[in-house]
């Protein structure tokens, strides 16, 4: 690491394994509940137990965010963060928030919107702890030595994801409007903001990782902007499609839907140009495993699932279905999931001083997590396609269908044991790295002089970092 302030972003990401740990928890009791295992419904029911499992997984990548905004914006502004105490009180304050929410949600202490369960009074506490967070990281930017554009978008998403919050807290006495405003924050987030986090982040890591000229790869970073801006608005229309609204959101979500798997596109285009580019053969290869997939799999789980379902004439029939849990499941974890574990794996080893590079443990939570996610999607689209087709065209009631298609939950429940010990694999491999250290930061030359300088004294060899660019 170069400076002392990044190791802050260590401890966000152990709060980011705590959280995805407690996240897959409640998602094998909703996966047995499914198949009839329902031995926790007095104290875990359903719904109960969904609500968490979402909310820890909006919680998890937050916190993901957060820890690569600590990481990045200190190299990329080059000098400190501004308050190191104050991060860590932000950290502490944000898991205190979560813990009171998730136990909140076990009593029906909640506001049974989806993805934004949580009560009023936390939600404030949520703005407090963001601005906090916002207050951080642009006083370190702007007193910064440099402002780059890989920062700069990094910080402009995460900027717009805290003001994209506050439409979620109005209340509204009508139905329709309530569900219009929540998708300012739910979709807006998933599929505009969030995406500028991503391409901050993945422009970060193919400079470090690839070689390629920071200008190239900044370049790219405008066009995913744009195309993210054009389509990702609008195309929040396709959640409008049967809540009431005026019809012209047919066409408009329509039509800008349909654009919205450009801008995956351009990403996973982008990552893999970049990789073929470069002239640098990074030793981290598990970082770069992690960087070029979130961009291939957030296009098919993202782009074309997503493009697959929301168009009118298909929404019609899938809406409500398990065609969307195959679509979220891929999306979240191509999009933002593996992106957060890309930025993890590349900071560990220089936070730590621990090059574990190459385990086959590093290897192994790769496939094993990858291969087990596939195959619950499949088990949720085969799942989702056939309650479709009996829910909709034999017009079966709603529970019967459910005991037509438990089968396919337990092959959804095998595929989500492969990926959680893909997981358990990661998160083993991160405690395996140690606490950060400060052996682990990089010497500077302290006698003033500059490395033009150094390299004209004779006999003296300047080895620069991996990470130099």
């Amino acid at each position: 690491m170069k400076y002392k302030s990044q190791k802050v972003a260590y401890w966000f990401f152990g709060l980011c394994m705590l959280l995805l740990s407690l996240q897959i928890i409640y998602g094998f009791i909703m996966g047995f509940a499914r198949i009839g295992f329902d031995g926790l419904h007095d104290f875990i029911p359903f719904n109960t137990a969904r609500a968490v499992h979402t909310n820890l997984l909006v919680v998890w990548l937050l916190t993901g965010f957060m820890g690569a905004a600590y990481y990045i914006i200190p190299e990329e502004a080059q000098r400190e963060l501004v308050n190191v105490k104050l991060a860590y009180v932000q950290l502490i304050s944000l898991a205190i928030v979560g813990v009171v929410a998730v136990v909140g949600y076990h009593f029906n202490h909640w506001e049974g919107r989806k993805f934004l369960e949580i009560p009023r009074e936390l939600d404030f506490l949520v703005v407090v702890n963001v601005l906090l967070f916002l207050g951080l990281i642009l006083a370190t930017l702007f007193k910064g030595k440099q402002k780059t554009t890989t920062s700069l978008v990094l910080t402009m998403g995460l900027l717009f994801a805290a003001l994209l919050y506050l439409p979620g807290m109005i209340w509204f006495d009508s139905q329709v409007m309530d569900s219009f405003f929540r998708w300012w924050v739910v979709h807006l987030w998933v599929e505009g903001v969030w995406e500028l986090i991503m391409g901050g982040i993945l422009s970060f890591l193919l400079i470090k990782l690839t070689g390629i000229d920071r200008e190239v790869i900044e370049k790219w970073l405008y066009v995913i902007v744009g195309l993210t801006f054009l389509s990702g608005l609008l195309g929040t229309g396709h959640h409008y499609y049967f809540i009431g609204v005026n019809k012209i959101w047919l066409v408009v979500g329509g039509i800008f839907s349909a654009l919205e798997p450009l801008a995956f596109l351009a990403m996973a285009l982008f990552a893999v140009n970049m990789y073929r580019k470069g002239e640098k053969s990074h030793p981290n290869k598990i970082a770069l495993y992690w960087t070029i997939g979130a961009s291939i799999v957030s296009f098919i789980g993202a782009g074309l699932l997503g493009f697959a379902h929301t168009l009118p004439q298909t929404n019609l029939y899938t809406h409500g279905t398990l065609v969307t849990a195959m679509h979220g499941h891929l999306a979240f974890w191509g999009a933002y999931a593996m992106i957060v574990l890309a930025i993890i794996s590349y900071a560990l080893p220089n936070l730590t001083g621990r090059k574990r590079y190459d385990s086959s443990q590093g290897r192994m939570a790769f496939w094993l997590s990858n291969i087990g996610m596939l195959g619950m999607t499949v088990a949720f689209g085969v799942a989702g396609v056939a309650q479709v087709y009996m829910e909709r065209k034999m017009k079966m009631d709603f529970m019967d269908v459910q005991n037509e298609i438990s089968i396919h939950f337990v092959v959804l429940v095998i595929c989500a044991t492969m990926f959680t010990v893909g997981i358990s694999l990661f998160i083993y491999d991160f405690f395996k790295h140690g606490k950060p250290t400060d052996e682990a930061l990089e010497k500077k030359p302290n006698n003033g002089n500059s490395s033009k300088e150094i390299n004209n004294i004779p006999n003296v060899k300047v080895v620069y970092s991996e990470e130099t660019n």
